[in-house]
């Protein structure tokens, strides 16, 4: 196993670092100091052939402009903030309103649009890099100095683990997530319409128009939203389910584990043979489709589509802070936000 870095780009004179963890068993992961951002995911498909199973940009300005969160670390909080306020201890907190009225992904200065500081980490059993970043007092609106430490670790297993943990020295909240957009076709050569979902999910959030939870947990069966047994995510694309309607002909929507604990998602393709499984600590994952990724530009000369990729953002849930019936996100100064999402990737379909 091994390490490699070169210079990627540079922004405000700050050098870029894409670093690429080479395995033994055929799998690298690339990935930038800035936004912790997932670049490459080279995988080998059930006839040995290595290739790209996220979405990514040859260049740094392509992230900064577009910014579909392409494979980046999203935070301090995932998702939207309704109204882009909340309350902590009967003092209201305003955030910037990037998507306005509401608050996504942390905002302007996000943690997807920051350099992290980086190091290197080489053991007999893995490779991988951590990464760490200061959120000042204020930034975004977000109350304490909040120091974060992630870290990617990478075996021969061909398994991607992605810890987070935070600190802060005054309440505030927290909800950490990787924004990767997955295609097992490999270098985008289908879209995901017929990658099979399958994971223990009983209920999902309504949304409302805004794309923020109303506060209700839909039961699933009987609904494109029950994968206990596997579903084409096609099947939630071409729905007339008011739900899917809603978030533009696909799924936008948190989907919520049965059991608390560690939980799996597992997603396959067939003509390639690629199966992941996901493995988390978190409530539940966010299930998107892409079902707004359409515009005039291109991702690794294929041009941008809906439903090119498919993100499983494992966190929790989103705009808890604003619902008094969803578990709670803040971190207090005596707290350490800790989350875990495991990524491993089989040339076999299994599961489905």
């Amino acid at each position: 196993m091994k390490i490699i870095d070169k210079v990627f780009d540079s922004n405000h004179d700050e050098s870029v670092i894409e670093y690429t963890l080479i395995n033994d068993s055929g799998m690298s992961v690339s990935c930038l100091n800035y936004g912790c951002i997932i670049t490459k995911i080279m995988v080998p498909d059930r006839n040995g052939n290595v290739e790209n199973v996220v979405l990514g940009f040859e260049n740094l300005e392509d992230y900064i402009d577009l910014a579909p969160y392409f494979g980046s670390v999203v935070g301090r909080v995932a998702g939207r903030i309704s109204n882009s306020q909340f309350e902590l201890d009967g003092e209201v907190y305003r955030v910037t309103p990037n998507e306005d009225p509401n608050h996504l992904h942390g905002g302007k200065k996000g943690f997807h649009s920051v350099i992290w500081k980086t190091e290197s980490i080489e053991s007999e059993n893995a490779i991988g890099l951590k990464f760490f970043y200061r959120s000042l007092d204020g930034e975004e609106g977000y109350p304490g100095n909040l120091d974060t430490t992630i870290v990617y670790l990478l075996n021969n297993q061909n398994e991607l683990s992605i810890s987070y943990e935070a600190v802060t020295d005054q309440k505030t909240i927290v909800n950490l997530t990787n924004h990767s957009y997955f295609n097992l076709s490999g270098n985008l050569k289908r879209d995901c319409s017929e990658h099979i979902l399958q994971l223990e999910s009983n209920r999902f959030l309504e949304l409302g128009s805004d794309l923020i939870p109303t506060g209700k947990m839909l039961e699933s069966s009987n609904t494109p939203f029950d994968f206990k047994r596997g579903r084409l995510l096609k099947t939630g694309m071409k729905s007339s389910h008011p739900q899917n309607v809603l978030a533009d002909n696909g799924y936008d929507h948190p989907l919520l584990f049965s059991k608390k604990g560690e939980n799996t998602v597992v997603l396959s393709e067939k003509e390639s043979g690629r199966t992941l499984l996901v493995t988390t600590d978190q409530p539940c994952v966010v299930l998107y489709t892409a079902n707004q990724l359409e515009g005039p530009f291109s991702i690794a000369g294929v041009r941008a589509r809906n439903y090119l990729g498919v993100c499983l953002e494992t966190q929790g849930l989103p705009d808890a802070i604003n619902q008094s019936d969803f578990p709670t996100i803040v971190l207090n100064p005596e707290e350490v936000y800790h989350a875990t999402t495991k990524y491993r990737f089989f040339s076999n379909t299994i599961g489905v």
